[in-house]
């Protein structure tokens, strides 16, 4: 039906939800009125319908401060009061994807996180940001200097260390008990340059090439995930080769800093350019940077070529083993682990909307049970860490933890290295007295590689 020739309005959409190029370098983007009539706008919204309230702090936190005003509805909330809300947005992007009805092309055209990430913009060019949270996303310039004296760096992390803790905690405001990634003398990049690794000329899908692209946290703090991609794709007959120019951007991203996002986006594509038109599939091995270099960037950079093509060449690490099992079929060898798998599907994996595919690797490991969590773990990137949000991230990831908990596997997998030792965490805190729980948390390609006989 139509109302004056204009097609009726629909509550919801079955439409794929789109995303709109962020328009960072407009003036009008950091207009503070705009942005408060928009944040008004959507928060309305939000309120009549509550269908997120349970997806993570930013909504509870919304709707307890509109029923709590003068006239429960947001008329009567100051917008000064909006910042908590903004606060506690991870910028997971859940509620974008798999719950907000009004996502574009509906005309109420809802971007929630997008909106959260325009608020935080604001902030960065008042200068708002805060110096210790700026200084935690210099993930290079961190990892270089904490790789030049790795054990001094990790004996001071350490959550046992009760000398060190306090004052990370108030000097860096990271929260004492949360746990921190550790750091290597020698980086992802240098191992791979040092190492050689025979390619299976045997198997169905020798003549693939791809280019590992490194990411921060596999370059500094666990560079074993990229050793074992390197081998479990060699033996499938891929060739590899590893690229390290920067970070992504995604701990700039979520302080709003979206210049230093589009610079790096431009350098970084610019450098993988020559591979992708070598002929090379570029992997990112954290699902947060594939979803970066797939979807973010080109909303940030819409006009630049490379971007256009390296979001066009990239593909996840579970996306791209599971491409290879469905066309060419993989190398012979994999053998069961001899355990369950209770698999964390990470909310950037998610966010690619390309399905399960962490848990569709898994399962090509013979005679293994596979129990897949699909919820957020509640971490957030940096967010996690911070004294202001740790409690609130074990509390939106208790029931992954619980769930992990009552499965009682032996391996407990997620493809985001800080989502898994955060459930871990939460594990630990609600098992009970004489429970065994895993002494440690593994990336899928691990286990990959471990079912191979690789490691």
């Amino acid at each position: 039906m139509t109302n004056g020739g204009q097609p009726a309005a629909r509550e919801g959409s079955l439409d794929a939800p789109i995303r709109h190029e962020i328009p960072w370098q407009e003036p009008a983007f950091y207009d503070e009125a705009a942005l408060d009539e928009e944040l008004r706008r959507v928060f309305d919204i939000c309120h009549g319908c509550r269908r997120c309230f349970n997806l993570c702090d930013s909504f509870p936190r919304l709707f307890d401060l509109i029923d709590e005003s003068k006239s429960g509805e947001l008329d009567t909330v100051d917008s000064k009061d909006f910042k908590p809300v903004v606060d506690a947005c991870t910028l997971c992007d859940m509620c974008f994807m798999t719950k907000c009805p009004y996502v574009p092309p509906h005309e109420f055209n809802l971007d929630f996180p997008h909106l959260m990430l325009r608020y935080r913009a604001v902030e960065a060019r008042q200068g708002k940001t805060p110096f210790a949270e700026k200084q935690l996303t210099q993930t290079d310039r961190n990892g270089k200097l904490a790789g030049m004296m790795p054990g001094v760096t990790n004996w001071a992390s350490k959550l046992e260390n009760n000398m060190t803790r306090p004052v990370l905690e108030k000097v860096a405001h990271v929260d004492r008990s949360a746990a921190l990634p550790k750091f290597h003398g020698k980086t992802f990049a240098a191992r791979a340059r040092s190492d050689t690794i025979e390619v299976n000329r045997e198997a169905p899908a020798f003549g693939r090439k791809a280019v590992l692209y490194a990411t921060c946290f596999v370059n500094y703090n666990d560079p074993d995930i990229g050793m074992r991609a390197r081998q479990v794709l060699a033996h499938n007959g891929v060739e590899t080769e590893v690229s390290y120019d920067g970070c992504c951007g995604m701990p700039q991203l979520e302080h709003g800093q979206l210049d230093r996002v589009a610079a790096s986006a431009r350098k970084l594509a610019a450098a993988l350019r020559p591979h992708i038109d070598a002929g090379y599939k570029v992997i990112a091995l954290v699902p947060s940077c594939a979803l970066m270099l797939k979807f973010e960037w080109p909303l940030i950079v819409p006009d630049d070529p490379n971007v256009k093509a390296l979001s066009a060449a990239t593909a996840d690490m579970s996306e791209y083993l599971v491409d290879i099992a469905r066309n060419e079929g993989l190398a012979a060898g994999l053998k069961p682990l001899g355990g369950d798998l209770t698999v964390h599907i990470a909310c950037h994996a998610r966010a690619q909307n390309m399905g399960q595919k962490a848990a569709e690797m898994l399962r090509l490991i013979p005679d293994t049970k596979i129990n897949v969590i699909e919820r957020c773990s509640g971490h957030g990137g940096s967010w996690g860490v911070m004294k202001d949000n740790f409690d609130v991230a074990l509390k939106v990831g208790k029931p992954v933890a619980r769930q992990a908990v009552k499965n009682a596997s032996p391996y407990v997998v997620s493809e985001c290295p800080l989502a898994a030792d955060h459930i871990l965490q939460g594990m630990e805190r609600l098992a009970g007295e004489g429970q065994q729980l895993p002494s440690r948390t593994h990336n899928p390609i691990e286990l990959i590689a471990q079912a191979y006989g690789l490691q």
